[in-house]
């Protein structure tokens, strides 16, 4: 075996482990860990994640439903570009679509484009051997307000559905730092991803709270060669975030922490593409006052170096 052709495939296959979205409308994909260990050039993708909100909490205790219910798929395409070993730097374009309803107000649907964000990603370590791999990167991007926030300024549609679940931006210019890591042993590894979404004040004078969203754990190889590689991993996640405001003022309805756990399967060939498939239940749940909640998610994304 030859390491120094081989271990590039195994450092994009772990890499590919990275958190799609974690709070369903701010946590940004990044593809560009899986892209930039190997080679120069254009990369470019999708990410999808569909999310079931159909539990209605009090405090994080479930109560009585009258039908309330959000299905929310977000799916970020993405194009990016390697600059060198170290430096890559993406642009994100959500388009979303959220059917919601309840049994006194009907059903409904929104769809869009979302706000657009554009990410820098900088490898700031590597350690690359036969039998073990460890690197760390640091993310860094702003988002851009070019979804409808429109929603922000209306009365909420349900006891558990606000206008601030329903807008497709918020009007405001954010700010987004992240970190990632991977370490590898033979055919383990582990992973570990956190980004941290930097709030200001948007349209109708609201304010989401800033937002910390975690990914990772351990997981094996299953299939590991010069070709392709396929590893499972067991992939724990989740989200928290305090109380949004109106006009300085907290909205009570608002600050939510979730934990996840769930299956991944992550895919590559050659040093091309990469491509991942899980799903994520919620096992821990508190939200602020009355909110729906969510009961599963399920995602997917795929990224091609061209």
């Amino acid at each position: 075996m030859k390491v120094k052709k081989f271990i590039p495939f195994v450092v994009l296959a772990a890499a590919s482990a990275q958190p799609l979205l974690g709070c369903d409308i701010c946590a940004i994909y990044a593809a560009s860990q899986a892209q930039g260990e190997i080679g120069l050039g254009l990369f470019g993708g999708v990410a999808t994640q569909f999310s079931r909100f159909n539990t209605l909490r009090d405090g994080g205790h479930k109560i009585a439903n009258d039908g309330e219910y959000i299905n929310s798929t977000v799916s970020q395409l993405l194009v990016g570009y390697n600059f060198n070993s170290r430096f890559s730097a993406q642009l994100n374009v959500p388009v979303i679509y959220r059917g919601y309803g309840s049994d006194l107000n009907g059903r409904h649907s929104e769809s869009g484009i979302g706000d657009i964000s554009l990410l820098g990603n900088f490898n700031a370590y590597r350690k690359l051997a036969e039998n073990y791999t460890l690197t760390w990167s640091v993310q860094g991007g702003v988002k851009f307000p070019t979804g409808d926030a429109n929603h922000l300024g209306d009365p909420d549609f349900a006891g558990g559905i606000g206008g601030h679940d329903l807008a497709l931006g918020s009007g405001s210019y954010d700010g987004i730092v992240g970190t990632s890591a991977m370490a590898r042993w033979k055919r383990l590894f582990m992973t570990a991803n956190l980004q941290y979404a930097i709030r200001s004040e948007g349209s109708f004078q609201h304010r989401y709270a800033n937002d910390l969203t975690w990914s990772g754990g351990p997981g094996a190889y299953l299939v590991m060669n010069h070709q392709c590689t396929l590893a499972v991993q067991a992939v724990i996640s989740g989200e928290t975030k305090g109380k949004d405001k109106f006009s300085g003022v907290p909205d009570d309805d608002s600050a939510e922490t979730l934990w996840y756990a769930g299956p991944q399967l992550n895919f590559t060939w050659k040093s091309r593409l990469s491509a991942q498939l899980g799903a994520d239940l919620p096992v821990s749940i508190y939200g602020s006052g009355v909110q729906l909640m969510p009961d599963y998610r399920v995602h997917a994304a795929l990224t091609w170096r061209f």
